[in-house]
């Protein structure tokens, strides 16, 4: 029992290391102090998420050890409505404990037991011991993976894939829009065939599509959870029902589906599946890079640029050149991107430090793993409403860079061969001419044959051309 110390700000709290002066008002008590002193290397904290999702672990698990009569219901009770406002609102004040402490996240782990036992006694409930009743059939090496899992599960959920879809949406709806907009495609940044504005579009769609469907797989994957493995994975400490127990009670909880992991020894020892969603979020990173640099290089100019679009201007974009607008949006996602290949990499590390068996770098790999999904979801959403949504196209201009392109020469190959083409082009390029008047004068084509042949719009429909359909 704490008893309150001789300066009034503190209060004295003892574990089995013996005395410690906590703060008076603090939640937590003697472990949790112990680790606020030792770890103080960053302000980085366990996301609100992950916080959240510990505290739907401990009401769980307390209601599955009063199926197993292991808590009295008035103890499980207490402890889960003490576990219930921290997991729908976590007040952050509670877990100031660095991510940079033991690798196991044993302190964040005996922190959420803390604040829950003194809940329940300021409550005025039964007597809730961290260890023996918050903490029972548990340890922090099966509760700290399982907080990883089920974090991220809910989060890809609740935010992740509705950022997606929602881009995904964005784009599609503009790419209808532009279906009879024709531009000159770009290969090494150089002049290529045509393409429909909504083709290009819609690539980036379907490049989203595939990310998409890779963070479903691995989510699949996260559902099988480690809990009830305690220890090493054995489950010592834990009777053999209460893993099933558990995970029907979590999922009734958070509305979405868990299951015991076949191999509980694994969901301990090895963090692969981390690895695996980070990777996911790291691809989908990259596809966010293309399109941002695509809109950043199309929107360019807008005078000596391609000046194909026109992002919408949100702010000035110089202190000294008055007049200048940046495409803010897809640089703070271009930024965003490399953020995410950062975390990527951290996790990668990480992942690889399963000491026999248990990980040692838990902390990291949630604060990662959480960020990324945060992080990418809003820059989904800032690229779809702020850049794709609104832009507008230039026309004058994709029409004049068409109609000068030699590359549509490449549209008379099946009619002249590869070599006279090339002679037109090269041509075309030095007298700075469209290609057809080029190719009128040194074929026997007839303007109309030419003006069917190198018909941008058609181009863009694939086939030989001047084949029948």
């Amino acid at each position: 029992m704490a008893t309150q110390s001789s300066n009034g700000n503190t209060r004295i709290e003892k574990d089995s290391m013996g005395e410690i002066d906590v703060p008076a008002e603090a939640l937590w008590r003697a472990q949790t102090e112990r680790a606020r002193q030792n770890f103080q290397l960053s302000a980085l904290r366990f996301p609100a998420r992950s916080i959240a999702a510990l505290a739907h672990i401990k009401a769980a698990a307390a209601q599955a050890n009063a199926d197993l009569e292991l808590l009295t219901q008035e103890q499980a009770q207490a402890i889960t409505a003490a576990a219930n406002s921290f997991s729908r609102s976590p007040d952050l004040q509670h877990f100031p404990l660095d991510i940079f402490q033991t690798g196991s996240g044993t302190s964040t782990n005996m922190n959420m037991n803390e604040v829950l036992a003194e809940t329940v006694r300021r409550n005025k409930g039964p007597s809730v011991h961290p260890n023996d009743h918050v903490n029972c059939s548990q340890s922090s090496n099966d509760v700290i993976p399982t907080s990883i899992q089920v974090s991220c599960v809910i989060a890809v959920q609740e935010l992740w894939l509705p950022a997606i879809m929602h881009l995904q949406q964005t784009i599609e709806a503009k790419a209808q829009s532009l279906t009879d907009v024709v531009k000159t495609g770009r290969t090494h940044l150089m002049d290529a065939m045509p393409i429909t504005m909504a083709q290009e579009l819609r690539t980036w769609r379907t490049q989203l599509h595939h990310c998409q469907a890779h963070v479903n797989e691995v989510c699949e994957r996260l559902r099988a959870l480690p809990q009830g493995g305690t220890a090493v994975g054995s489950g010592i400490n834990a009777p053999r029902e209460f893993r099933s127990k558990f995970c029907e009670h979590l999922s009734a909880r958070t509305k979405q589906q868990f299951y015991p992991a076949d191999n509980p020894f694994a969901g301990i020892a090895g963090q692969e599946l981390s690895l695996q969603l980070a990777g996911a979020l790291n691809s989908c990173g990259a596809v966010l890079l293309k399109i941002s640099n695509d809109l950043r290089w199309m929107n360019s100019g807008p005078l000596a640029g391609l000046g194909e679009i026109s992002l919408t201007a949100l702010q000035p974009g110089s202190s000294i050149m008055p007049g200048k607008v940046n495409p803010v949006i897809p640089e703070a996602v271009a930024m965003v991107a490399a953020h995410l290949a950062g975390s990527y990499q951290t996790i990668a590390t990480a992942a690889q430090q399963g000491n026999f068996q248990l990980n040692v770098m838990l902390p990291l790999i949630a604060y990662h793993l959480i960020e990324s999904i945060e992080l990418s979801a809003n820059a989904m959403r800032a690229l779809a409403d702020q850049a794709i949504a609104d832009f507008s196209v230039n026309h004058e201009r994709l029409e004049e860079a068409l109609a000068r392109n030699p590359i549509l020469v490449t549209a008379l190959n099946s009619v002249i061969g590869y070599n006279e083409a090339a002679k037109i082009a090269k041509r075309a390029y030095q007298e700075q001419r469209p290609v057809i008047d080029v190719a009128e004068e040194m074929t026997d084509l007839s303007r109309t044959e030419l003006e069917q042949l190198l018909d941008p719009k058609k181009l863009t429909r694939g086939g030989i051309p001047g084949a029948s359909d």
